[in-house]
């Protein structure tokens, strides 16, 4: 989901969120609402998950830390050589 995508979403999800507060939402509303909460979810999920995989930990002595699980990870995406 690019960025423009990702604000029309939320504005939706918030539009809903508004409207429930005013009023009880019809089944439709109740779907589109659940549907748009998941596509939301799974976008932010997927971009913690690259940012979690992308990361280095590098400890006070200047030694990498980065857990080996994230290693193949960033092997697996040819950010890493080693």
């Amino acid at each position: 989901m690019d960025k423009e995508e990702e604000k029309r979403v939320i504005a939706r999800i918030n539009e809903l969120y508004h409207l429930k507060e005013q009023r009880p939402l019809t089944e439709a509303e109740q779907a589109e609402r659940k549907r748009l909460h998941k596509k939301f979810i799974a976008n932010f999920r997927a971009g913690f998950r690259q940012e979690v995989e992308n990361l280095v930990i590098v400890d006070k002595n200047g030694r990498e830390v980065t857990s080996e699980k994230a290693k193949r990870a960033q092997r697996r995406k040819g950010l890493r050589k080693d």
